[in-house]
């Protein structure tokens, strides 16, 4: 199950007795984590049947005690251990010599009690017997990091969950200079959306007067002149970056210069180049395909290689290998190389 269907079980009261959140990504495991503590039982239900423990803070032994109890003036009970990750999990051993307390638990969980563990920032060994037992007895999710090219639709879908609309280029914008952290992500929509109206959509002048992104000098626009050639904008924009180095780190421009041409050259190999086959090959929306055909026909298959590899080699001199030059002066001789 993902966590929209996680999240929409719960909300209909369809519960089960255990729940293991983990994985690299922590946005869907607070998510899911806020809406057990604060939306599932009432404010008069959690006084005597709510436990919420940390696990550095905690063992095993705390935790089944509690997840043993009866509800009290309630069909259900919730014990939630948050950083699990940190917890004690015992040795997972099941042997006649040894019972283990947690997994014989896992295995016989009391219906009356949601157990739910937060395993954040890392993935649950799926071999052991208590994840075993989880998955058998309750719900496993898996919150894994989400890919580039995804992000931009996940901006668009968290917008649209909260009753606005936001246009192809600010989520892509968005999703360039913010790169795959949800959470940073989510906190920087929630503030621009105290300031602009409900159902109006967010357009890239709303990410640069609320969230710091130039609309004009970024990224998303060195790649569309280049994709053009466009030599006095490429110029304008590397002389704003020059200028403004810790908004526009060489690290990242490259980084994002890399997966943009990356994308170019799948454009040349895609035996089917039609809009809807290019923006699934290319992981992209298909507002923004005509921008790869245009770079397509700017840059051949030779030149689009000469390109990736020229990327790699300033990306060497960047961090000083074989090479003494400011990050200005790398970019400007770069961008040389690549339109000409």
């Amino acid at each position: 199950m993902n966590a929209t269907e996680i999240l929409k079980d719960l909300k209909s009261r369809k519960y089960k007795p255990l729940y293991l959140l983990h994985g690299d990504e922590p946005y869907f495991i607070d998510m899911l984590g806020n809406y057990f503590e604060h939306k599932l039982l009432s404010e008069a239900e959690k006084g005597f049947n709510q436990t919420v423990v940390y696990g550095k803070d905690t063992d095993i032994m705390t935790v089944l005690n509690a997840a043993k109890r009866y509800p009290m003036m309630a069909d259900y009970q919730l014990v939630m251990v948050k950083e699990a990750q940190d917890m004690k999990w015992g040795k997972d051993d099941d042997d006649k010599k040894h019972i283990d307390p947690l997994l014989s638990y896992l295995e016989k969980p009391l219906p009356s009690t949601i157990l739910v563990f937060c395993y954040k920032y890392n993935k649950f060994d799926k071999r052991k017997k208590t994840y075993k037992a989880i998955d058998k007895n309750g719900i496993v999710f898996e919150s894994g990091t989400l890919y580039d090219n995804k992000v931009p639709g996940w901006i668009e879908g968290f917008v649209h969950d909260k009753a606005y609309r936001i246009s192809p280029q600010a989520s892509a914008l968005l999703a360039e200079y913010l790169g795959n952290d949800l959470s940073k992500i989510a906190n920087e929509l929630e503030k621009l959306m105290l300031n602009v109206n409900a159902g109006q959509e967010i357009t890239a002048k709303e990410i640069q007067d609320n969230i710091g992104i130039s609309k004009e000098y970024n990224v998303f626009e060195l790649q569309t002149a280049l994709g053009r050639k466009d030599v006095m904008k490429v110029n304008r924009i590397i002389n704003y970056f020059e200028s403004n180095p810790k908004a526009n780190p060489i690290v990242v421009v490259l980084g994002t210069l890399n997966n943009y041409f990356t994308k170019v050259l799948r454009y040349h190999y895609a035996a089917d180049k039609s809009p809807q086959a290019l923006a699934r090959d290319l992981g992209v929306s298909p507002f923004f395909v005509k921008d790869y055909e245009q770079a397509g026909r700017s840059f051949n298959y030779g030149k689009t290689m000469q390109i990736i590899s020229l990327l790699r080699e300033y990306d060497l001199k960047s961090k000083g290998v074989e090479s003494t030059a400011g990050p200005g002066e790398l970019m400007k001789e770069l961008m040389f190389k690549i339109l000409h």
